[in-house]
């Protein structure tokens, strides 16, 4: 089940809303969802995290289901597995689990849901089912909310990546992968 795919007309979209070259949202692209922002199931790429299914049902489910609920990171089985273990969580706490997926083409965390643009977790979860425009979209009112475009458009990429990956950015040399991928677009 295909989905609409980003066009160039996208990405300089995009660029133009955040003042930033369309090889900097390209980067951000090839680094977060390599493989693209839907699944050939026509799911969304997905990465459920654990770490934060732990946080936010306050550790209930640690010991009965250390593989999806644990304080450590990890535990990642990758494409539609990755949907697999999130219905296991979804199981145990709906919102919590959405909320500790990464969605998309951009992978932004369910719980960013507000400053992603959206007035529900739902209507959130929807866009990300329906396009890489939709993700595309999100992405940028992320950046604008979060005040994130000053470092994409200096080329700061650590800095962008431990405020968009978080201080564990470097484990995943996030920020020498976006400077990469920048230089193949650039």
């Amino acid at each position: 089940m295909s989905k609409p795919k980003l066009t160039e007309k996208d990405y300089s979209i995009a660029a133009a809303a955040i003042d930033c070259s369309v090889a900097v949202i390209k980067a951000v692209c090839a680094v977060e969802a390599p493989r693209g922002g839907f699944l050939p199931s026509g799911e969304p790429t997905i990465l459920f995290e654990r770490h934060q299914f732990s946080k936010r049902t306050e550790r209930r489910f640690d010991i009965s289901n250390p593989h999806i609920s644990n304080r450590k990171p990890g535990g990642y089985k990758g494409n539609q597995q990755e949907h697999d273990r999130l219905a296991e969580a979804v199981a145990l706490d709906r919102d919590a689990a959405m909320e500790s997926t990464s969605w998309g083409k951009f992978q932004i965390m369910g719980f960013n849901y507000e400053p992603a643009g959206f007035e529900s977790l739902q209507d959130f979860i929807n866009a990300m089912y329906e396009s890489e425009g939709r993700q595309l979209n999100a992405f940028v009112a992320f950046i604008r909310h979060e005040g994130l475009a000053v470092f994409l458009r200096r080329h700061q990429w650590a800095e962008f990546a431990r405020r968009y990956n978080g201080v564990d950015y470097a484990i995943n040399s996030y920020d020498t992968k976006l400077a990469a991928a920048h230089k193949t677009f650039a």
